[in-house]
């Protein structure tokens, strides 16, 4: 990482911007050029291991390329305001960032299930004593990802830690 000044080490720190983030990206692998597609996701702590959690459906670009490659990198930012630095004559955005890679794990069965009720549809207060249609789970892929790696970066605020 080029500016250390930036990077956020601290693991709580990096799990409050993943708290704050509603959109993850994937980039997943797809020949010559990289396939990037940002989804909701819902996400676990455990230690200081993270696994991320994303649904859709079990067809198309995004879920062939998940099962063909089994990896992929990730990247999650706020964006929190665009400053022009009159006395510098600069200008930089201010943001909170996280990026890394990460394994795809497919679930299925009543583990499939319990992701659905217990981590996904618990991450957003709209969601959570929602009554869905269940039988939609059949025709729904529920991916894990496994954090390998993880780095975050901020460029605070008037020099703020946050």
């Amino acid at each position: 990482m080029r500016r250390k000044d930036r990077e956020v080490t601290d693991f709580k720190r990096i799990v409050d911007i993943i708290d704050e983030c509603s959109i993850i990206r994937l980039g997943l692998a797809d020949g010559e050029f990289p396939y990037i597609v940002p989804l909701n996701f819902a996400y676990t702590v455990s230690g200081n291991r993270i696994e991320f959690y994303v649904h859709g459906a079990m067809a198309g670009r995004k879920y062939e390329l998940m099962k063909t490659n089994g990896i992929c990198s990730f990247e999650m930012d706020i964006p929190l305001k665009m400053e022009c630095i009159v006395e510098k004559k600069d200008v930089t955005m201010r943001y909170k960032s996280v990026m890394g890679t990460a394994v795809i794990t497919f679930l299925d069965g009543i583990e499939k299930q319990n992701a659905i009720d217990n981590i996904i549809m618990q991450r957003y207060t709209e969601t959570r004593n929602f009554e869905y249609n269940k039988a939609i789970v059949n025709h729904t892929a529920v991916a894990k990802l496994t954090v390998l790696d993880i780095t975050a970066k901020v460029n605070p605020i008037n020099g703020s830690a946050d």
